[in-house]
């Protein structure tokens, strides 16, 4: 059994956080450094980007935990030292202040950044507030950490969950970034996860590449694969549980707190979507295989036209059929049935591939709720899928029209 509780990535055993304003950004009243450590070595594995510019913090990440291990995470906002000729050596000397600071050797670091692309990312700041945000470490931190690595999130995005390995009590928490800039493959936006389950590292590579393809790989805002996406999950084992190696119970045990977390954050994510009023997800049922309920889900909560049809309330089921319809998907068009609910109700807007007499009214009650599910049944096979988005606004444009000012 999965229990919700409270402290975020500092709900584990041995975990620790904290969040300052170093000025990276101008905004004085905005957090944007975190730092995460753990009191004892860790198995550590991530996912990243597939967009070929990738992020230098990425370059390094990947070489520091080569060999599994990592003891600590240290991320900036307002700069994603992305496309600059000096970002390697700014993302290690990022590591090399934690090590000057903790003691945790620099090849046990994941280092991330997050912010404007193609600018200098100035290292003085950063070394200026290692004292301060060193200091600010905490069991309480968890939140501090959360808002550091915000950019233009509106809403902090946090978690934690208790659960059962082997008949010890486990904790797992994370937090996550992302509001724009978001349609990825293989990981997403930055998501930081600790856990005091004890997991090799191996398996925790293994149990993470898959969870993310039915969890974050679902997540669509605006089409955008960003340059420095990554989920990384630190595992100390101080919950005492025997490790973890092989398939079986307490794997699946942990399987299924991971995608807790990891479900629950990407739902916050799409929610927060910049300019976003509404989250949207498509529930796809009775689908051939899994691949084709993955791509009509996909392709719904990724559809413009959708997205712009949620934002007005306007029940124009033609879209969602149009989506499909392009996705890809091995589908029978002539099967699906298509309704829209929320917490006001639902309405059948379309059976076996045709329009069917609904109340317009109670369409857009419905569809007037901050979340909205677009519930398609395939009618074909026993697969099904979830994907996670959120409208279209005219604040998106807005937000990035003007994003470097």
């Amino acid at each position: 059994m999965i229990k919700t509780i409270t402290g975020g990535v500092c709900a584990p055993m041995g975990f620790r956080a904290a969040g300052i304003h170093c000025g990276v950004r101008k905004n004085k009243s905005k957090r944007d450094l975190a730092l995460i450590v753990s009191d004892t070595m860790c198995s550590a594995a991530a996912v990243y980007t597939t967009n070929l510019v990738k992020g230098a913090p990425i370059a390094v990440t990947k070489a520091n935990i080569a060999d599994g291990r990592a003891q600590a995470v240290i991320c900036n906002s307002g700069n994603a030292n992305t496309c600059n000729a000096d970002g390697v050596e700014v993302a290690e000397k990022m590591c090399a202040l934690v090590t000057e600071k903790t003691g945790i050797p620099a090849t046990d670091v994941v280092v991330a950044s997050t912010g404007v692309i193609g600018q200098p990312l100035d290292i003085r700041p950063i070394a200026d507030g290692m004292d301060a945000l060193v200091a600010d470490l905490s069991t309480d931190g968890s939140q501090h950490a959360a808002e550091a690595i915000m950019t233009t999130d509106v809403a902090m995005k946090e978690i934690a969950v208790e659960f059962t390995v082997g008949g010890k009590t486990c904790k797992m928490g994370g937090i996550a970034k992302g509001s724009g800039m978001i349609h990825p493959n293989l990981a997403t936006m930055l998501v930081f996860i600790t856990t005091d389950a004890a997991i090799s590292p191996e398996m925790l590579n293994t149990l993470l590449k898959a969870d993310v393809q039915d969890s974050f790989n679902m997540v669509s805002i605006d089409g955008d694969t960003s340059t420095n996406d990554t989920v990384a999950v630190l595992a100390n084992g101080m919950a005492g549980n025997a490790l973890i190696t092989e398939d079986g119970e307490d794997c699946r045990a942990f399987a299924e707190a991971l995608a807790a977390v990891t479900t629950y954050l990407c739902r916050c994510i799409a929610k927060d979507g910049e300019g976003a009023s509404k989250l949207l997800e498509c529930r796809v049922t009775g689908a051939k295989d899994k691949a084709a309920a993955k791509a009509t889900a996909k392709a719904v909560v990724c559809s413009s036209l959708t997205k712009a049809a949620m934002f007005g309330a306007d029940a124009n089921w033609g879209r969602v059929l149009c989506a499909i319809g392009y996705s890809g998907a091995d589908v029978d068009v002539n099967k699906i049935d298509l309704k829209f609910v929320s917490c006001k109700g639902e309405v059948l807007v379309c059976k076996d591939g045709a329009g069917v007499p609904f109340s317009e009214e109670i369409a857009k009650e419905i569809l007037l709720e901050d979340e909205i599910v677009i519930d398609v049944s395939l009618n074909d096979g026993t697969e099904a899928a979830a994907a996670f988005g959120c409208d279209l606004t005219y604040d998106y444009v807005k937000i990035n029209g003007d994003y470097r000012t």
